[in-house]
């Protein structure tokens, strides 16, 4: 199975969009994915502890986000992290602070597929 990079690009901002994309970065891994999940923009807010978001017919976020820290890798944009006043330090344990060259590096890979939302 391909590997796949999911971007999400909004949180509270544009709620369905957030929670299909969580959505799919989860199911992808409970397919046997490899899954690398970026939370850029307002998705940020979601991996501080406490930070959930939740819509009828959906599992909250802070489920979602957990089946995929626990199975495959959550980075946080550095510039938007940066932005919010957040380090590593204000992160859910397992997610990481990574800049637009390890987005790349990972989106260019061989066999990728890479999705945003």
């Amino acid at each position: 199975m391909r590997r796949l990079v999911v971007k999400l690009t909004a949180g509270a901002d544009a709620p369905e969009r957030c929670l299909q994309g969580l959505t799919v970065a989860s199911v992808a891994l409970a397919a046997g994915a490899d899954v690398s999940l970026w939370l850029t923009g307002e998705s940020v807010r979601l991996a501080v502890p406490g930070g959930e978001l939740e819509l009828p017919e959906s599992p909250p976020a802070s489920v979602l986000l957990a089946a995929v820290l626990a199975g495959g890798t959550v980075q946080v944009c550095t510039q938007c992290a940066a932005r919010r006043g957040l380090t590593e330090a204000d992160l859910t344990a397992g997610i990481t602070i990574a800049g637009a060259a390890a987005f790349v590096e990972q989106v260019l890979g061989d066999g990728v597929q890479a999705l945003v939302y």
